[in-house]
């Protein structure tokens, strides 16, 4: 989900520059920074953004100068004199004292610059034109975050194809368990009890152990995420949070299967599965 674009535009005596940068996000979040006086650009970027990115950080720049504003400064007479009379009373019973001229010239409202006093329509009109090219940068961030989705799209298939490995190794691995499992309890259980034990005895036991043991479940259900996580990989529009999910049932399953191995071949197979699954769920991360 990261990517950068830039659009510039221009307007009468104003230029502008708007900078859109995203980082990855497990939901969408919108900052906006713009010139002073031009309010509704930051609804513009919000709602832009919204209506483009489901998740990640999105941060949007607007830089605006108006040329030749320099020296274009005027004093607010009218706002001067009220500022005056009402310090007048506190000045004339001696609670404060006389005001400077670089006091009174701070004052809110007493200096104009030019873009305060331009024109309303010709300032909506600028406001406008600034908001034509943030849609013009968000679409170029938009692209560029789908380049780096569609370059995932292989790295992505190749870890799910790693698990559809695994998950086929530990397949094979938990088909023969159970025998493997009666092995280990018949030499377990002539250690203990000499050769009174019967066969029918380790027969229940191991049957019982290899119950407990059976596999089968959690790993029809990886075959099921294996399928799903690829049908979400072809398939179009925002997938990066069913995929999140699906990366939690891909690491559900296989810490169960690590917990009920019952041989050192399998729980290896599981361990390898996570450390896979970890890496994509990373990947995932970085898609829309």
């Amino acid at each position: 989900m990261t990517g950068f674009a830039r659009a510039e535009g221009a307007l009468g005596a104003w230029t502008w520059a708007v900078e859109a940068r995203s980082v990855n996000g497990r939901n969408l979040e919108t900052r906006f920074r713009g010139p002073p006086g031009f309010d509704a650009l930051d609804r513009a970027a919000r709602e832009g953004s919204q209506a483009r990115f489901q998740r990640g950080q999105v941060t949007i720049g607007v830089t605006a100068k108006q040329a030749d504003a320099a020296g274009q400064i005027s004093v607010n007479i009218a706002q001067l004199e009220r500022y005056l009379s009402a310090g007048q009373p506190y000045v004339a019973t001696g609670l404060a004292e006389k005001p400077r001229l670089d006091g009174l010239l701070a004052l809110k409202g007493v200096l104009e610059s030019a873009e305060e006093g331009e024109d309303a329509e010709a300032k909506a009109a600028i406001e406008q034109a600034m908001a034509a090219s943030l849609a013009v940068a968000l679409d170029g961030l938009k692209a560029a975050r789908g380049e780096e989705g569609r370059a995932l799209t292989p790295v992505l298939t190749g870890l799910v194809d790693r698990i559809e490995a695994l998950v086929a190794s530990a397949e094979k691995e938990a088909a023969v368990q159970p025998a493997a499992l009666k092995d280990k309890l018949a030499k377990r259980m002539a250690e203990l009890l000499g050769d009174n034990v019967s066969e029918e005895k380790i027969l229940q036991e191991a049957a019982a152990l290899a119950l407990r043991a059976d596999v089968r479940e959690e790993l029809d259900r990886l075959a099921g995420h294996i399928a799903s996580a690829r049908t979400l990989l072809t398939g179009d529009g925002a997938v990066g949070r069913k995929l999140d999910f699906l990366t939690q049932e891909f690491m559900r399953e296989s810490n169960t299967l690590c917990s009920k191995s019952g041989s050192t071949a399998l729980t290896a197979i599981g361990l390898d599965l996570k450390a896979t699954v970890d890496q994509f769920r990373e990947q995932v991360q970085n898609v829309e």
